[in-house]
C-alpha cells in the first residue's frame, strides 16, 4: 500500500499538469487523490510545502526512470548515448508526461519564488551531474559546462515535443543525437 504522503504528492503532480498553478489548491489535490477534504492540508500545511512534495516525488520518479547509466569507467559511444537519451525523453513524454508538464509549471513558478528555484536547482543538479559524468566518459571536453548546456537544450526539446511543435519519434531520435554531437564536440 502506498503511503498517504506519496498519494498526495502524485495527486499534486497530476493537479499541476491538468490545472496549472492557478488550479493548484489543497482542495483540488484532495479531489484528485480521492481523499476527504482537508487531507492534503493536514499533511502539507502550505501551498509551498505541497509544491516541494510534488518536486521531491518528481525527482524520485525521474531517478527511477534513469535507472542504471552505462558504466562510466570505459568509453561510452555516441549511438549508445543517443539511444539512452531518446529512451529517457520518450518516457518523460509518454508515461511521465504529467510529471514533465508539472515540472514546467513549477519551473515558471520558480521565477517568482526563490525558495522553489533553490530546491529545483538542488534536484536538477543531480541530473546535471549524471549527464556530466556520462558525457565525460564519452570523451567530452569541459563536461561540466557541456552537461549544463545539454540539459538546457534537452529541456527545450521536450517542451517543443509536449507543445506539439516538435516532430515525431524519428525526428526526436535525430535531435537527441544532434544534441549529443554538440555536447561531445
Amino acid at each position: 500500500m502506498t503511503d498517504r504522503r506519496t498519494v498526495i504528492a502524485d495527486a499534486a503532480i497530476a493537479t499541476l499538469a491538468h490545472e496549472g498553478m492557478r488550479g493548484f489548491t489543497h482542495r483540488a489535490v484532495d479531489r484528485v487523490a480521492e481523499l476527504p477534504e482537508g487531507s492534503t492540508s493536514y499533511y502539507f500545511r502550505t501551498r509551498e510545502a505541497l509544491m516541494f512534495a510534488a518536486l521531491a516525488r518528481m525527482a524520485e520518479l525521474d531517478t527511477r526512470d534513469v535507472g542504471d547509466l552505462p558504466e562510466q569507467s570505459g568509453k561510452v559511444d555516441l549511438e549508445t548515448l543517443s539511444d539512452l537519451m531518446t529512451a529517457f525523453v520518450l518516457t518523460w513524454l509518454t508515461e511521465g508526461r504529467e510529471r514533465t508538464i508539472a515540472r514546467y509549471e513549477l519551473t515558471l513558478e520558480s521565477t517568482r519564488r526563490p525558495e522553489l528555484r533553490a530546491k529545483m536547482e538542488e534536484y536538477g543538479s543531480m541530473f546535471r551531474l549524471m549527464a556530466e559524468k556520462t558525457i565525460a566518459a564519452a570523451g567530452a571536453t569541459e563536461p561540466e559546462r557541456r552537461a549544463r548546456t545539454l540539459v538546457a537544450y534537452l529541456d527545450g526539446l521536450m517542451l517543443h515535443q509536449l507543445s506539439r511543435v516538435g516532430a515525431g519519434e524519428t525526428a526526436l531520435r535525430a535531435a537527441c543525437r544532434d544534441l549529443l554531437v554538440m555536447a561531445l564536440a
